[in-house]
C-alpha cells in the first residue's frame, strides 16, 4: 500500500490565485469540480468522489488545475449522508491516490479557515484573499497565510532492534515510530532526536531523512527520518507515551506483517511510520 496524500497532480496556479477575476471565470467553468467537505470526511456517492460544481456553494478555496486543465475548488458543507472520512478512505484504497491528495489540501485548507475568522492581532472579522490562500484584515492591515506544522518523526535502531512507543489512546497492540512537532529554532534531526530523548531516554546520533507525507488532521507534514541510537537504556515518560520497547529486526517484521504472536503490529500503512520501519529493516 502507497502512502496515502502524497501524490497531488494539481497545478495550484499560485502566480493567478491573487487575480479575483481569473479566479471567478474558474469557478464558472461548465467543467469545473467542487470537493465537499466536512470535518474529517468527503462527500462520495457509489464509491466516487463527489465534485460536481454547485455555484449555489461557497467555494472557499481552488486547489488548482488538473491535468485536463479543469479547475478543482473545494468548499465546506454540512454533514450529509456519504460523507468518508479520509483515514478510512486512505486504509481501504478507495480513491485514486492523487485525489486523496487533493482531499488532504482541501481539508487542510479548509480546517484553517474554520479556525481563522478573526484577526489575531486586532480582533476584526477577516476577508478571504488569494482563492482561500490568504486571509485579509481590513482593519489593520495584518495578512494571515495557511500553517502547516512540521512533524519530525524518526524510526530509531541500536544493534539490530528497532525503537518503537505507544500511547494510551491508540488501538491496542499498535506501535509507531516516535514523533513530535519541530520547534523554534530548531533543525528537523534536532528536533527528532530531542522527541525520541524525551519521550523514551534514548540518544540519537547519526539521522537521515526518508520521505515526508502531508497529514490533513489537523494540517501538518511528517517528516521521517531513520536515526542510529547512541544509548540504548529506555527511561520513559509517561506523560507522552503507555510504553516503548526495542523490538528485534525479526519480531518487527511480523508486527509489520500483522502476524506477531501477542497481536503487536506497527502503524498502518498509508501512514508514514509504516513506511520508516519498513526502510529501517532493509537498511
Amino acid at each position: 500500500m502507497p502512502l496515502a496524500y502524497v501524490l497531488n497532480t494539481l497545478d495550484r496556479r499560485a502566480n493567478d490565485r491573487p487575480n479575483a477575476t481569473w479566479v471567478a471565470a474558474q469557478r464558472k467553468r461548465a467543467d469545473a469540480k467542487l470537493i465537499r467537505i466536512a470535518g474529517d470526511g468527503a462527500l462520495l456517492r457509489n464509491g466516487y468522489l463527489v465534485t460536481g460544481n454547485d455555484a449555489a456553494i461557497d467555494a472557499a478555496a481552488f486547489l488548482g488545475l488538473d491535468a485536463e486543465g479543469a479547475p478543482w475548488f473545494a468548499a465546506q458543507v454540512a454533514s450529509s449522508e456519504g460523507m468518508r472520512d479520509l483515514r478510512s478512505l486512505a486504509m481501504e484504497e478507495a480513491l485514486p491516490p492523487e485525489q486523496l491528495g487533493m482531499l488532504a489540501q482541501a481539508r487542510s485548507l479548509l480546517q484553517w479557515h474554520a479556525r481563522r475568522t478573526y484577526c489575531s492581532n486586532c480582533a476584526a472579522r477577516l476577508e478571504i484573499a488569494d482563492a482561500g490562500y490568504r486571509r485579509h484584515c481590513p482593519s489593520c492591515g495584518m495578512d494571515h497565510f495557511p500553517r502547516t506544522d512540521p512533524v519530525a518523526i524518526m524510526a530509531v535502531r541500536h544493534r539490530g532492534s528497532i525503537l518503537l512507543g505507544r500511547q494510551s489512546s491508540w488501538k491496542r497492540g499498535m506501535y509507531s515510530a516516535l514523533a513530535g512537532f519541530v520547534e523554534p529554532g530548531e533543525t528537523v534531526e534536532d528536533a527528532a532526536r530531542r522527541e525520541v530523548f524525551e519521550e523514551s531516554g534514548v540518544r540519537v546520533g547519526d539521522v537521515r531523512y526518508v520521505t515526508s507525507q502531508p497529514w490533513p488532521f489537523l494540517s501538518n507534514l511528517m517528516i521521517g527520518l531513520i536515526g542510529d541510537a547512541v544509548s540504548a537504556e529506555i527511561t520513559l515518560d509517561r506523560n507522552e507515551l503507555e510504553d516503548a520497547r526495542w523490538f528485534p529486526a525479526g519480531e518487527a517484521r511480523m508486527m509489520m506483517d500483522r502476524t506477531h504472536p501477542d497481536g503487536l503490529y506497527a502503524a498502518n500503512p498509508y501512514a508514514i511510520a509504516h513506511e520508516l520501519v519498513r526502510v529501517a529493516l532493509e537498511a
